[in-house]
C-alpha cells in the first residue's frame, strides 16, 4: 500500500471562519521505506497570515508571488490519488483541504485517498494522557528533530513519516517481505524443493519415547495405538 504523509500550514485554526491553507508538504512511504518523492508548495492564502506568522514564519510578503491553491489543485491531487493517508491531527488537516478543494469543485480527500490514518489518535491510544504532539512523539521514537524551531508542512510530514515507522515497527512481521527470493518452478511446472533433511532419534531420544509410550500402556490398560502400530508387520 502506497501510503502519503501529509501536513499543512494554515492561516489560523477555523476554515469556517476564511481560514486558509499557505502550505502543503507531502511525503511518499512504500513498502515501510521512505522514497524521496514528495510534493511540496506555498501558497498564496489571499488574505492575512495574521498572528499565524508567529508560528510557520510565513509572512505576508513572502507569500505574496506563491501560486494559489488553483494552479497547485491538480499536481496535488495527482500525488495523493489512491495513497493512504498519513496525518497527525487528521481532522484539522482534511478539513481546510476539503475546503480548498470545495471551492474549486473538486473531489474531496475521503473520494481522493483510499483511507486516512490519524497518528494523534494512534499515539493517545498508545501513550493515554501523555503529550502526542510531534515533538513529544520525536522524543518517544528517537527521532532528531532538532532543525524544528519553527511548524513547517515539509518538514513536519519528514518527521511525521519517521515517527509513523516507528509506531509501526511491531506490524513489520505481518508484511509481505517483497524482497524474498522467487519460487524457482522446472519447465514442467513442478516446484523445485530443497532437498528434505531428516534428524534420527538417538539412544536416549528412543529410550525415553518407549518409556512414555509404556506409562500410556498402563494409564490405558493396554490401549496404546501407537505402540501397536510401531509392532504390527511392515509398519516403519
Amino acid at each position: 500500500m502506497r501510503k502519503v504523509i501529509l501536513d499543512t500550514e494554515t492561516t489560523g485554526l477555523d476554515f469556517r471562519t476564511g481560514d486558509r491553507v499557505v502550505e502543503i508538504g507531502c511525503v511518499e512511504l512504500l513498502g515501510r521505506r521512505i522514497t524521496g518523492e514528495r510534493f511540496h508548495a506555498y501558497l498564496n492564502p489571499q488574505r492575512p497570515v495574521a498572528d499565524s506568522e508567529r508560528i510557520h514564519g510565513l509572512s505576508d510578503e513572502f507569500l505574496a508571488d506563491k501560486p494559489k491553491f488553483a494552479e497547485i489543485a491538480a499536481d496535488f491531487i495527482e500525488f495523493i490519488r489512491g495513497a493512504e493517508l498519513v496525518i497527525h491531527n487528521a481532522a484539522f488537516d482534511t478539513g481546510f483541504l476539503n475546503n480548498e478543494l470545495g471551492l474549486l469543485q473538486m473531489e474531496s480527500i475521503d473520494q481522493l485517498a483510499s483511507n486516512v490514518i490519524d497518528t494523534l489518535r494512534m499515539a493517545r491510544e498508545m501513550r493515554p494522557g501523555k503529550k502526542n504532539n510531534l515533538n513529544a512523539l520525536c522524543s518517544e521514537f528517537g527521532v532528531d528533530n532538532s532543525g524544528r524551531q519553527l511548524h513547517g508542512a515539509l518538514l513536519d510530514a519528514e518527521l511525521l513519516a519517521e515517527v509513523y515507522l516507528g509506531m509501526t515497527r511491531g506490524q513489520n512481521s505481518l508484511e509481505i517481505e517483497f524482497d524474498a527470493s522467487p519460487v524457482d518452478y522446472s519447465a514442467g511446472g513442478t516446484r523445485q524443493r530443497p532437498p528434505l533433511v531428516v534428524l534420527r532419534a538417538g539412544d536416549a531420544e528412543l529410550a525415553d519415547h518407549a518409556r512414555v509410550l509404556a506409562e500410556i500402556a498402563k494409564e490405558s490398560k493396554g490401549k496404546c495405538l501407537w505402540r501397536d502400530l510401531e509392532s504390527a508387520p511392515g509398519t516403519i
